[in-house]
Formats: C-alpha cells, structure tokens, sequence
C-alpha cells in the first residue's frame, strides 16, 4: 500500500500552529499531563483528588480524550553516545568497562524492563459549527462540506485555546500539570502512535521545515 493511499484513513488533514485540522475542518489541540502517584497519597488527599476530577469532568461542556501512551524507552542517542565514548576511550580498562556498561543497558532495553508511560488530553473545537450555529443562513451548510477560512481557523483556534487554558485549570485543581504541544511535539507523537515499533528505536525522521509552524 503506498504512503497517499494510507493516508486516506488518517483523519488528520494539517498539522500548524500547534493546531491539528480534520477533514471535518474541526480542529484539535494536544495537552501532554503529568501523573502523580496516586497510591502513596493519604485517604484524604486521595478523596480531594477523586473530588476534585468529578467536578472537573462535570464541568465541561465539550467532549474531550485522555490518551495513555506506554510503551519502551527510546534510548538510541544515549546507547550512541556510550559507544562514541567507548571507542575514544584511551584506557583499556576503561574501553573495556564502557562496552560492559552499553551492552548491560542494552539488554535490559532489550528485555523491555524501561517503560515510559505518557499521558494526553485532545481538547476538540469546530468552528465551522460553532459559526453555523450562531448564523441560521448557514444551518443549511454542512461543515464537512464548508471550507475552513483562515479567518475561522484563527477564531477556531482562539475559542480552542480558551479550552486548553479551562482543561489545563482544571487539570492543575487535581495536583497535574500539563502543557501544550506544538507542531513537532504532534507529529511526532502521531508518527509514533501509528509506527510503534520504529519509535522504540532509532531516531524520528527529519520533519520538513515547511511542515513545523
């Protein structure tokens, strides 16, 4: 299957702006959260937590997604930056230590013992029926239908920002930070999630300068 004919089941049309565009013109936005070791805290701090997520989550009055992403570290630049160290190490001792050190680290990547678990919140906005909604002239346009202008997507992504801004508030309520992603933060981030395996390892392709805005 060549890359345009799977690129018609990605939903993802433009990436710009920090801004995902779907090709139903809604537009997307990527908050990445912090955890917080929820077992270690007391029973009341655990209730306050609990309490304090119902009322955010009872809060919104848009949908959004929580993402949890888990899988092996990619450690090849620090694997890299061991064996450049062990080939110009003058010492043989310390060559031999350095090689021992790299091919310990290795396996126990290898074994999938180093996980890292990331998690995200997509925070939706489609202007294109916020607009239709507020104008009855265009009820009758389907949004799938209408072009997104760079005038909607700026109000678009003005309105999807005051929801980050509310999501993030309400995150930080329950004792989690979170920040947004930007342009390259997403697109690797969806490179990952559709190339699993490659992002254990090695490094992510070079994004076109074009495609980082």
């Amino acid at each position: 299957m060549s890359a345009n004919s799977s690129q018609q089941f990605i939903p993802v049309e433009q990436i710009r702006e920090g801004v995902m565009v779907m090709k139903d013109k809604s537009l997307k936005a990527i908050l990445m959260v912090s955890s917080i070791n929820f077992a270690l805290k007391s029973e009341e701090e655990q209730s306050a937590i609990v309490f304090n997520f119902q009322n955010f989550l009872n809060s919104l009055d848009f949908s959004c997604q929580i993402i949890v992403s888990s899988r092996k570290v990619n450690i090849t630049g620090y694997i890299d930056k061991i064996r450049t160290l062990e080939n110009e190490q003058k010492n043989e001792l310390l060559k031999i230590q350095t090689a021992d050190y790299r091919k310990f680290i290795e396996e126990i990547v290898a074994e999938g013992s180093i996980m890292s678990k990331n998690f995200y919140v997509i925070v939706p906005y489609h202007p294109l029926i916020e607009i239709a909604g507020a104008s009855s002239s265009k009820k009758s346009q389907t949004p799938s239908a209408a072009n997104l202008t760079e005038q909607n997507f700026q109000t678009g992504k003005y309105q999807l920002w005051q929801r980050m801004e509310y999501v993030s508030l309400g995150l930080k309520r329950c004792g989690l930070k979170s920040i947004p992603l930007n342009t390259e933060d997403i697109v690797e981030l969806l490179w990952s999630l559709h190339h699993p395996k490659q992002s254990e390892m090695g490094y992510f392709p070079d994004l076109p300068p074009e495609l980082i805005k």
